[in-house]
């Protein structure tokens, strides 16, 4: 009874996760523009009043505060046409723009948009008319600056980073002196960009202001549901993933902030401010035109007159790679989140990773990890499938009883609970072992669907990609109703389901004959709930059942 309590509750679990992803999730409606032409136009003429005020007088008493000086000049409205420069490096071709000395597009190299061979490669950023690693003045004591036009230190419009370290600078002098140089520096082996901003203070009036740095992404377009895709923060030592439906409620995010990231299932863009460890920052959050935007707002500054201020901070493009991020600083690797499971699925990964490392084929690799898994808890099925075994062999007595006291249910459990005492059995001891591997399950379950290792990952024949669900031919076929596109024959999900039905035929059928049914049912419900699962899900539970029938057949065959 307990074992189909148990069984059940894991059916009506994936149900539920199933129905909700497909019929009743919702696109979150974009929010709309915070910042109007009107409200711009405004705040331009209130930093003309503030600067006509401040040209007007002579006196140093009569200077603006620092966080509140605007540049002694007009707000910045440079026409001068912007040029576009290309790197390339073994990892990515990255697009700049003299305008704002911004990223318009960045493509990464080792990994392509799908499995056909004709695939382009993936584009993690394509912001052709904004631009993203932008630097600005919260006060706009220097206005515009992530719209001005930036001058690069090259001619060249392309830049090949092959074999060593390249840097790329945009420099925007103003008339009074003020000198702002942004340098990136491009490392062929590394997703990791290092950016430096040099503000050197000519004129004879500090500057005093609080610079943002600002990181934009379109809105990711993925799964949903299953694996959280959208911005993130590490804050307090503590990841927070924030829904893009929920940046209209909170939007602004204070704290010691060791990354600001966009991502998706596989692939994220990140901002690793640099020496700001124990600081408090401050992060604001909005979403227009399905662009997400979060700048970072690093502590105030004051930039004396004659002197130079340099702020540092890094950009991530790049894949969501355990063994990448491990190696970088800020706790980048806390962007990987297995959930409440992490503990395990972490050292899953690991395993899986170094059995590729020996065998070259993941979905071996997913199968020997599936096999490890299951000696590990070997002792817990036997255990079992032994109290299966017993309860099997009560089965006559128990209908027995049944029957005798149909009318008495008070008494025909007393009577039960005597025969499994008489005869050392629990009834719970069939269900209890199983219990205990569910963290297990979950934990595999969560890693092998957000693995990027698994991404276009071939196994054998036509399982080309383990990431995506398994379809033997395609059909040129309109619709397939509870099945997602490519359509074809899931082979390996109706070969999943056979052995769940095997396994039902081996395990003691319920007394109630309902019951009984509807665990006959079990498998043709999992069957079509894995149907659009990724093959390595559907490949891991597949072993994991055979394994489970080869165990539960010894114990049947050692213990009658």
């Amino acid at each position: 009874m307990e074992q189909v309590r148990f069984l059940l509750a894991i059916a009506l679990s994936f149900i539920v996760l199933f129905v909700w992803q497909n019929y009743f999730l919702e696109k979150p409606e974009l929010p709309p523009s915070e910042i109007t032409e009107n409200q711009t136009d405004l705040k331009k003429q209130s930093i003309e009043k503030k600067l006509t005020q401040q040209l007007s007088s002579k006196s140093p008493d009569n200077l603006l505060p620092p966080e509140e000086q605007p540049l002694p000049q007009k707000s910045i409205e440079n026409k001068t046409p912007a040029k576009d420069i290309f790197v390339q490096s073994p990892l990515f071709d990255i697009e700049f723009s003299e305008r704002g000395a911004a990223i318009k597009n960045v493509i990464l190299l080792n990994y392509t948009e799908t499995k056909d061979k004709d695939s382009p490669f993936k584009q993690i950023v394509q912001l052709n008319d904004m631009g993203t690693s932008l630097v600005s003045f919260h006060n706009q004591v220097i206005p515009d600056l992530d719209k001005v036009v930036f001058q690069a230190d090259t001619q060249r419009s392309v830049i090949k980073v092959l074999t060593r370290p390249e840097k790329l600078s945009f420099t925007h002098i103003l008339p009074q002196g003020i000198k702002i140089v942004k340098t990136y520096f491009i490392d062929p082996t590394s997703y990791i960009i290092d950016v430096n901003v040099s503000i050197s203070n000519s004129t004879n009036i500090p500057l005093g202001d609080q610079l943002n740095i600002i990181m934009r992404r379109q809105v990711p377009t993925g799964i949903g549901g299953y694996i959280f895709e959208g911005p993130a923060i590490f804050l307090d030592n503590q990841l927070n993933e924030i829904d893009v439906d929920d940046i209209l409620e909170k939007k602004v995010f204070n704290g010691t902030t060791s990354w600001v990231a966009i991502e998706d299932r596989y692939f994220a863009t990140a901002i690793l401010p640099v020496g700001y460890q124990s600081e408090s920052l401050q992060t604001q959050m909005h979403v227009q035109n399905n662009i997400i935007t979060s700048s970072l707002k690093l502590p105030s500054m004051n930039i004396a007159p004659g002197t130079q201020k340099n702020i540092s901070f890094q950009l991530f493009y790049g894949p969501k790679s355990l063994a990448l991020l491990n190696v970088l600083d800020n706790n980048f690797n806390e962007i990987i989140n297995f959930g409440w499971f992490d503990i395990l699925a972490r050292p899953c990964l690991y395993l899986m990773n170094m059995i590729y490392q020996v065998i070259p084929n993941y979905g071996i690799a997913i199968i020997l990890l599936t096999i490890l898994i299951k000696i590990l808890f070997w002792p817990l099925g036997t255990k079992s499938y032994k109290s299966m075994n017993d309860m099997r062999k009560l089965q006559p007595m128990m209908k027995k009883l049944q029957e005798k006291y149909k009318d008495d249910r008070q008494k025909m459990n007393q009577e039960l609970m005597a025969l499994y005492k008489t005869y050392k059995v629990n009834p719970l001891g069939g269900c209890l072992p199983m219990v205990l591997q569910i963290p297990v399950f979950i934990a595999l379950y969560r890693m092998l669907y957000q693995a990027i290792e698994l991404r276009h990952a071939p196994f054998f024949l036509w399982i080309n990609d383990l990431s995506a669900p398994d379809r033997l031919f395609h059909f040129n076929i309109d619709y397939i109703p509870l099945m997602e596109k490519p359509y074809g024959i899931p082979v390996l999900t109706i070969i999943m389901g056979a052995t769940m039905l095997i396994q039902q035929k081996m395990s003691p059928a319920p007394g109630d004959p309902a019951q009984a049914k509807m665990m006959m049912f079990l498998p043709i419900v999992f069957t079509f709930i894995f149907i659009n699962f990724p093959a390595g899900l559907v490949l891991y539970w597949l072993i994991n059942n055979v394994a489970s029938i080869l165990q539960q057949y010894y114990i049947n065959k050692t213990n009658l």
